[in-house]
């Protein structure tokens, strides 16, 4: 199971060295649950990921929809960023998720000045996507 993202940035502070934060950005999509093959579809896949990230929203609740992110991706550590991402931003109210500062979020994790520009560009597109699926969430309610 997944830590919440109070843990996560908790256990970033704690880490002093970028090698054993990769480390535990590799650690935290393992603990990811798997997705099934058949949720590998075109229409779940992230564009604008150099590795494949696919994204399953699971909506919940009428007026300002809870929206539930399952997630996968081929690479270890673009798994692990997407472990993040659903930990920050899964389980929340649409409007949350619209309004969530996920710039911010990465600038507090050191993602953004760590990351490869391929990468953090993919990580802009997953965030993207989910704040998507919040805005389709709350507009077909």
């Amino acid at each position: 199971m997944l830590p919440n993202i109070a843990t996560i940035i908790d256990d970033f502070e704690f880490l002093d060295e970028w090698e054993d934060k990769y480390r535990y950005v590799i650690e935290l999509g393992r603990q990811l649950p798997e997705m099934p093959e058949s949720e590998k579809t075109p229409a779940n896949k992230v564009n604008g990921c150099v590795s494949q990230v696919w994204l399953v929203p699971e909506i919940t609740g009428a007026e300002d929809p809870v929206v539930y992110f399952r997630g996968d991706s081929d690479a270890h550590i673009v798994r692990g960023l997407v472990a993040i991402m659903i930990a920050a931003m899964s389980g929340k109210q649409a409007s949350e998720i619209e309004t969530f500062d996920a710039q911010s979020l990465m600038h507090t994790l050191g993602l953004e000045e760590n990351l490869t520009p391929q990468r953090s560009n993919g990580l802009r597109s997953m965030i993207a996507r989910m704040k998507d699926e919040a805005r389709s969430a709350a507009q077909a309610a």
